[in-house]
């Protein structure tokens, strides 16, 4: 079954090869994360059997993943956090282990699910990492459950798809992912599951940027220098997030996460770890330019 993230992968890879560090890949965990029947377990909302894992002990976090993706594509996260907190995936509906949906699928009814598993498991709050779709449906929970969430970091978002949000190549590597769908392999099970979820990408989300401003939970906003969202589009988000911080990743693309793990997490472990303070442009530049002169 094709994936999303693999196609981006793919095609990423050659858009940008010019501009490319050789990475080394992730090692392997030893856990199948996504297939682990040992922590597997399942709850139904809304109608629908949804699919999660739970691992570590510690402050519950919850791991969102992306549009075609599963709870597998975080193994790199989950082995990372899950040594210092309560880890809790969830497969999203119409994805990985989880069912089937009979309608049409939207961010708002996959952040509806996330917060039932949250009443489900009775977490308190939590603090959030949701990755490119995922990113979106950390955003939009922090917006409409904000008791639910402490802390969240949202990775390479977008409130709409328009063109102002994500750029020409983008959709139409998404159109073309459509057309290859083949009127056969549309009436299987995993056919109209593929369809349904790219879809999305064309028709999903439609957020107000004004919605963020919502969000008390203090807030880091992530993208990539060679993402495929535009940066543009990722300091709106950030503007309008009132306890938000910014990180832009050097020489990366939307695929950070998974090409370059020990960076990303550590960015994110940063922050989740790191008490939040909110910086003014100008008195707190001031202080520090004091300080470094008052040192010489």
């Amino acid at each position: 079954m094709r994936t999303l993230l693999l196609t981006v992968l793919l095609t990423q890879a050659a858009l940008h090869a010019q501009n490319a560090v050789p990475q080394v890949a992730p090692a392997k965990s030893a856990v199948r994360y996504g297939s682990n029947p040992s922590a597997g377990k399942t709850f139904t909302h809304d109608g629908i059997k949804l699919y999660y894992e739970v691992y570590g002990a510690g402050s519950p976090l919850l791991l969102v993943h992306g549009n075609g993706g599963s709870i597998h594509d975080l193994s790199a996260q989950i082995d990372y956090f899950r040594k210092r907190y309560k880890v809790i995936a969830m497969d999203s509906r119409d994805h990985g282990r989880s069912a089937d949906s009979p309608d049409k699928i939207t961010y708002e009814k996959m952040t509806g699910d996330l917060a039932a598993l949250l009443d489900h498991l009775q977490t308190g709050p939590v603090d959030v990492l949701g990755w490119s779709d995922g990113g979106i449906e950390a955003l939009l929970l922090g917006a409409q459950y904000p008791s639910k969430v402490k802390k969240l970091a949202a990775m390479a978002a977008n409130l709409d798809p328009s063109p102002s949000a994500i750029y020409p190549e983008v959709v139409a590597l998404v159109e073309t992912m459509l057309k290859g769908i083949s009127p056969a392999e549309r009436e299987t099970p995993a056919g109209k599951r593929d369809l349904k979820v790219t879809q999305m990408l064309l028709d999903e989300p439609h957020i107000n940027p004004s919605d963020l401003e919502k969000i008390s939970a203090p807030t880091l906003v992530l993208a990539a220098d060679h993402d495929l969202i535009r940066d543009e589009h990722t300091l709106v988000i950030y503007h309008h997030i009132p306890n938000s911080q910014l990180c832009i990743f050097p020489n990366a693309t939307h695929l950070i996460p998974y090409d370059d793990p020990a960076t990303f997490n550590a960015v994110v472990d940063r922050f989740l770890r790191t008490p939040f303070v909110k910086k003014d442009r100008i008195s707190d530049t001031m202080k520090s330019f004091d300080a470094m002169r008052a040192r010489k």
